[in-house]
């Protein structure tokens, strides 16, 4: 056979170096360089006070009304107190926005994470975040690793459960649309329907009068309602996480919001330098172990 003429060995040669760069560009990348490169681009593009937000040169920040203790103080979410307000200070000042630059707005908590548009930069409210909710928002990184957590009153047959088994026979409740509902349905998966509540004053009011035998929260809002709220219920114990994963609270944004990644950037830094070790120690520091459910 004759040798190709030299002009068709090098218009093979040619396709061959085209087909080789389109394989090596579809094939993965390895994580680290994916999430370098990712980073680098936000850095680029998160110019300090100056992104492209609701309202130029300010930072709409929501959460639900009442915004409760511990992650806020005396349901003023503006005075820069309790764990969550010191996060979005601090999230907003690592983003270039001082606090008079900071707008708060009010959403309720399931509407933060509903499909559809929002008027918020971000929502910062104990949102966990999950792959069902990812599909309608978009969210951070993880700002808080939180567990959830049992609480009934003092004396009562729920106060002595040490295990799920224990806690199947039991009429519980939580907030509608919270993961520690979730718990309930997926984890516990109790004899009776669990009851729903619109807020966490109904469920508590509802553990209060017998309407409910346990009430399930975030360890945090546990270790707080019975010590400051209802003082006569305990916390029962804690649920391990599910699946190996930490459950984590992350910040609400529009889904393909241009600041999805600068906010991630900016909560990443804050976990990289302890600041936000430092805010859970001040605001969070009740909420060390309590029993493991098994």
């Amino acid at each position: 056979m004759h040798p190709a003429p030299r002009a068709v060995r090098r218009a093979l040669a040619a396709v061959t170096v085209a087909l080789l760069a389109t394989a090596v560009g579809c094939a993965p990348q390895p994580e680290e360089k994916t999430t370098a490169a990712a980073s680098g681009s936000a850095a680029k593009n998160c110019a300090k006070g100056g992104l492209a937000t609701k309202t130029s040169g300010k930072l709409t920040i929501a959460t639900d009304e009442p915004a409760y203790e511990p992650w806020f103080k005396d349901d003023k979410p503006a005075n820069g107190k309790g764990f969550e307000s010191a996060v979005a200070y601090a999230v907003a000042k690592q983003l270039g926005y001082d606090k008079s630059a900071v707008v708060w707005q009010s959403v309720p908590f399931n509407k933060a994470f509903a499909p559809g548009a929002k008027t918020f930069d971000f929502d910062i409210n104990q949102v966990s975040i999950s792959d069902e909710r990812k599909k309608a928002v978009d969210f951070s990184s993880g700002y808080y690793d939180v567990r959830q957590a049992v609480i009934a009153l003092k004396g009562s047959k729920a106060a002595g459960a040490t295990s799920i088994a224990d806690l199947k026979k039991l009429k519980l409740g939580a907030q509608v649309g919270t993961t520690s509902l979730d718990y309930i349905s997926d984890v516990v998966k109790p004899e009776q329907e669990a009851a729903v509540y619109a807020k966490n004053d109904q469920a508590k009011s509802a553990l209060k009068n017998g309407q409910v035998d346990a009430v399930v929260t975030d360890l945090p809002t546990a270790f707080y309602i019975t010590a400051a709220e209802v003082t006569n219920a305990k916390i029962v114990g804690q649920f391990e996480n599910q699946g190996g994963t930490p459950e984590q609270f992350g910040l609400v944004l529009d889904r393909g919001s241009a600041l999805t990644s600068c906010v991630t950037a900016a909560v990443d830094a804050l976990r990289k330098d302890g600041t936000l070790a430092g805010i859970e120690k001040q605001w969070l520091s009740d909420a060390v172990d309590a029993p493991v459910l098994k």
